[in-house]
């Protein structure tokens, strides 16, 4: 697998680069699923009828690989059912009517840290998990051998069209980032901190050279101004661009000795070690054609899109896509009633403008996939390959590398969903090991 500045310029649109986020009032509901998580859902420890305020525990984590999650409004559990998730799968959701107070729990409190351990379980129990967009349980990441981190990689980039949620993050919450460094360097043993934030944020790299000045005390820490060139943020490829460390097929990050941790996510642990409210609510970039004032806003979780749009002066036509995240990775929702998400960094309300697709047409063997993917695969080779079932071609194409990013589908001049067909080959190969081990 070759590392190398492989990417696009994709259009940046930081429409709301320059909105401070603003808080939302709260809704009338909010519908809060158990699975915003990379891992085993949450399991509910309230039931129909009981009231809640935010931050009150709702559900504690279903296991090692998991977050607990909290209430992001007061008011009283009316249901508990099952949630249509994008990818097709169903989870457990509650629904908690609001009373309008958001009266706070009286329980919140900031947590006494003291120790590696004591900071882990603070991690923990604050309900943090990725919210670049990954979602993994952040505790997980730092529940390792301290000696094994060399770098702590703080993820800044951004390098998605429209979103701009990371960039408040790292202009208006330097006091929480500094807060959760500061006792990640202490009970973490971190020497190392790189943030990597691509070159067009000018006033985020100030903020951050800023912030570096003020905490880079028994520690390196260092701002790389990366090129403005997608997908910058992938988990892999800023660890080359940031340390210049390949991270190999089927490893982890802290195998090459990195960590690599959202800015917002950073922000998130901090608060939550100032005032002790867990993650109840997300600051989210809400744009697209068919939105009328794009903004930045602060969400309760579980929150539906068609609230936030409607605080956002309502949609100037019906969308032809509502997608969480940005038009590159993001997913697709099955309607504005789906709620904000732990890691729901950006909602866009596109037209049928900005969604039409150009007609495909045959391959033409240019190797432009080839030249921009940041891995050095070939989705061209790969898509035949899924034509044909042939599994033993696919492994050795290495799909199983494929970070999905979609550079491939947006330079192919002949339209060709090669992004996609990644996918289905990968989901392949998936079921053609389930078939292998149900025979061994």
């Amino acid at each position: 697998m070759a590392f190398s500045l492989h990417g696009v310029h994709v259009p940046h649109r930081k429409n709301t680069a320059k909105l401070a986020a603003v808080p939302m009032p709260s809704p009338k509901t909010v519908t809060i699923p158990m699975s915003m998580h990379i891992g085993a859902p949450a399991k509910p420890v309230v039931k129909v009828g009981d009231l809640v305020k935010v931050g009150t525990l709702i559900a504690e984590a279903g296991g090692f690989v998991s977050a607990p999650i909290y209430a992001s409004v007061s008011g009283k559990v009316t249901k508990i059912t099952e949630y249509l998730q994008s990818n097709g799968t169903t989870v457990p959701a509650m629904v908690i009517e609001s009373d309008g107070e958001m009266t706070p729990d009286e329980s919140i409190a900031p947590p006494v840290v003291d120790s590696r351990d004591s900071l882990l379980e603070a991690i923990k129990q604050s309900g943090v998990v990725g919210l670049g967009g990954a979602g993994f349980p952040t505790h997980v990441k730092f529940a390792v051998d301290p000696d094994r981190i060399e770098y702590l990689i703080i993820n800044g980039a951004e390098c998605e069209p429209y979103v701009t949620s990371d960039t408040r993050t790292m202009l208006d919450r330097t006091a929480d980032m500094k807060r959760a460094l500061e006792a990640m360097k202490k009970y973490f043993g971190i020497k190392n901190i790189v943030i990597g934030i691509e070159n067009n944020k000018k006033e985020a790299i100030a903020s951050m050279r800023k912030l570096m000045q003020e905490t880079c005390e028994g520690c390196t820490f260092t701002v790389k101004s990366l090129p403005a060139l997608y997908p910058q943020g992938g988990e892999k490829v800023l660890i080359y661009h940031t340390v210049g460390r390949v991270v190999p097929v089927g490893k982890l990050p802290i195998d090459v000795g990195c960590i690599v941790v959202n800015c917002t996510t950073v922000a998130a642990i901090g608060a939550y070690l100032e005032t002790g409210m867990p993650l109840v609510e997300k600051c989210v970039t809400v744009d697209g054609g068919a939105v009328k004032e794009p903004k930045n806003v602060v969400v309760p979780i579980g929150t539906a899109l068609s609230e936030v749009f409607d605080f956002c002066g309502g949609l100037t036509e019906a969308p032809d896509k509502v997608v969480y995240g940005g038009p590159m990775m993001g997913i697709t929702v099955p309607d504005t009633t789906a709620p904000i998400l732990k890691n729901t960094n950006a909602i866009l309300a596109l037209t049928k403008k900005e969604t039409k697709l150009p007609k495909t047409t045959p391959c033409i063997r240019c190797g432009s996939c080839l030249n921009t993917c940041p891995f050095g695969l070939s989705p061209a080779q790969i898509a035949r390959a899924y034509d044909k079932k042939d599994a033993v071609a696919l492994n050795n194409l290495s799909v199983n590398a494929c970070m999905e990013c979609g550079c491939c589908s947006f330079v192919c001049p002949a339209n060709r969903p090669l992004v996609q067909t990644n996918k289905l080959a990968k989901q392949f190969l998936k079921e053609e090991k389930a078939k292998e081990d149900a025979k061994a």
